[in-house]
């Protein structure tokens, strides 16, 4: 993708892959609390309520355990719908309806039945929210099967990905990152579509890889340039999506550099930067010359102190820090 083109935010590519896709197919409907005539709490559907009405797009209360049952039986009868859960930390309060129903309905029916349902929640830690709206679920939800796990980090995938996730047959978690959403980058304005599970090398190198999701990709992509001024060359590689996910993609670069980094916001224990290593040393043993590192946030609830919050989340600084330790 060139420098040159079109520039929108991260939040406004989710309303045109949204539009888009709503006109290409009528099934889609879309329900959560606040996305009607106010466009959602991050602007997230902005201008879709005039356009296609309440009939497809619906507002609800506060109760997503009931609009997401609602989302998914709507989805086995045969509309394609998205549920918008706003925060992610209170898709909790529906994980039956994910977990016991969404992810299992077309296994225990043969096939018989779809369901073709968007969760869509935004994660993490910004402007100092505290314990309740900071958190970053998107392990516990890989660890399903039966549901697809999608992780945006740039406008570009935003909309690449959410079209395709609107097309698959089967259940997706689509997450998005709130200290993204006014984050610009590059869109084109013809169709275009990012399949699940194709990762993306975003910079190469030859001394190491790092792997980031969402979020932690801009701090990679900071901490690959303070390190190349010391003459540490970093390929920092994005997933895009952990279910599925592109395996092969990241073990090649792990296998080029051997030395693997990565970087998660969620606490490392049972993580998917835990993941990454059992892969590593799964596929890669004999190629890694330094056991690999994992950089994620400290085991602690979200503070609401700034000091405290930067302090538990992993910041470029520690990056640049524990891989110069490792390089030595």
């Amino acid at each position: 993708m060139s420098d040159a083109g079109r520039v929108i935010t991260y939040v406004d590519a989710g309303v045109e892959a949204l539009r888009e896709e709503m006109r290409r197919d009528d099934s889609i409907v879309y329900i959560g609390q606040g996305i009607g005539s106010r466009g959602g709490n991050f602007r997230q559907t902005k201008g879709l309520w005039k356009e296609f009405g309440d009939d497809r797009l619906r507002d609800t209360g506060i109760v997503e355990l009931g609009a997401t049952g609602v989302a998914i039986g709507a989805a086995m009868a045969g509309t394609r719908t998205v549920v918008d859960e706003v925060f992610l930390d209170f898709a909790l309060e529906a994980i039956t309806q994910i977990v016991q129903q969404a992810a299992n309905i077309s296994y225990m029916s043969n096939g018989k039945i779809k369901a073709p349902v968007v969760v869509r929640g935004a994660m993490g830690a910004v402007r100092n929210a505290g314990a309740h709206h900071s958190h970053t679920f998107y392990n516990w939800f890989a660890n399903t099967p039966g549901l697809k796990v999608v992780l945006p980090a740039t406008p570009y995938d935003v909309k690449g990905l959410f079209k395709s996730a609107l097309r698959e047959p089967g259940p997706v978690i689509f997450i998005e990152h709130k200290s993204l959403y006014n984050t610009k980058g590059v869109v084109p304005e013809e169709e275009y579509l990012i399949p699940l599970g194709d990762a993306r090398i975003v910079s190469e190198g030859k001394d190491l890889t790092i792997v980031a999701m969402s979020r932690m990709v801009d701090l990679a992509i900071k901490a690959a340039a303070a390190l190349s001024q010391q003459g540490i060359s970093a390929e920092v590689i994005d997933p895009r999506t952990i279910v599925p996910l592109d395996r092969q993609r990241i073990t090649n670069s792990i296998k080029k550099t051997g030395r693997l980094v990565v970087i998660d916001e969620s606490p490392s224990s049972c993580s998917f930067a835990a993941e990454l290593l059992a892969i590593a040393a799964e596929d890669c043993f004999d190629e890694l010359e330094v056991t690999p590192k994992r950089i994620c946030s400290l085991p602690v609830p979200n503070p609401f102190s700034p000091v405290l919050e930067n302090q538990m989340i992993p910041s470029v600084e520690r990056i640049v820090g524990e891989v110069r330790q490792m390089m030595n």
